[in-house]
């Protein structure tokens, strides 16, 4: 188990998760995906969230995919685990499981759907902080969930001994700007979006969750490490010149295109859960070109 989890900056990884034809985790490729990001500058993996795929998995899955990944690191980098649900038993269950096959920290999204009320989003959240032992970053993503955690449960639960920060994927800079405004050693802030990492980390983030990584790590952990080393002309050189990867990427639902993608460089098969759906044809043939102009495949 890495230890240094709440010192965690850079560059981590929203890692796909790879699936075979016939719909199984395909556990050799996670093996590529997971040495490619060891070989590649990644700081850290987020494994079971939004990118990979983890509301089509079941409970069991998510453990064998978890002890698969955490075998494989072997403490080489943080890893933390997607524990996100929108049933709050349910949300706790996946983190005691979690935690349980040695993750480092944990992801808590906001309950998307049912979404309620100020207090009951409060308690969400704490009701799995308060029975985990392991740290916890707050996801905010209102466009997938329907729902966003205020500026004052933001103050109330980076307070909580198990919160280390927040993934920021508003985009919306004034409620990021409000957020940094309680950003401390011990409450740092991910951007949840490829492309205002540099704006995020203008604002005090301490880095990023990544799809972008998953196609360029070292790309992505390289624009970070120079922004937080002082190089800033270099950090937004890199975030404008890679903004048409980052556009195709997002081209369709996350996370079709970046499995598209992951498959043309040959380290996955192109395989879903519904309802997610191979790209249509006129969005692939931009990201083929896009990812040819970024020397990515041939």
């Amino acid at each position: 188990m890495a230890t240094d989890v709440r010192n965690l900056t850079g560059s981590i990884v929203a890692l796909v998760t790879p699936f075979k034809e016939n719909g199984e985790v395909d556990f050799a490729a996670l093996d590529r995906l997971v040495d490619f990001h060891l070989e590649n500058g990644t700081d850290g993996i987020l494994m079971l969230g939004t990118t990979g795929e983890s509301c089509t998995m079941t409970d069991a899955e998510d453990v064998a995919v978890a002890q698969h990944v955490v075998n494989r690191v072997d403490g080489a980098i943080p890893i933390i685990g997607g524990a996100g649900s929108n049933s709050t038993e349910e949300s706790l269950s996946k983190a005691k499981g979690l935690q349980m096959v040695g993750c480092d920290a944990l992801l808590l999204i906001t309950p998307y759907y049912n979404k309620s009320n100020e207090e009951g989003i409060y308690r969400h959240f704490t009701n799995v902080l308060d029975q985990t032992e392991i740290p916890s970053i707050l996801y905010n993503i209102p466009g997938r969930t329907g729902c966003s955690i205020s500026e004052q449960n933001v103050v109330r639960l980076a307070a909580h001994p198990n919160v280390m920060g927040i993934k920021e994927a508003s985009g919306s800079i004034a409620y990021a700007t409000s957020v940094a405004r309680h950003l401390s050693d011990d409450f740092r802030m991910y951007s949840g979006n490829d492309d205002m990492i540099v704006p995020m980390l203008s604002l005090g983030g301490s880095g990023v969750i990544s799809v972008w990584a998953n196609v360029q790590p070292q790309l992505c952990h390289d624009l970070v490490a120079s922004y937080l080393a002082g190089d800033y002309q270099k950090s937004l050189r890199m975030q404008l010149d890679g903004l048409d990867l980052v556009h195709a990427l997002f081209s369709e639902v996350n996370p079709i295109p970046v499995k598209a993608a992951l498959a043309m460089m040959g380290l996955i098969e192109e395989t879903y859960r519904m309802p997610l759906y191979p790209m249509a044809a006129n969005t692939r043939a931009n990201l083929e070109k896009v990812m040819k102009e970024a020397g990515l495949i041939g």
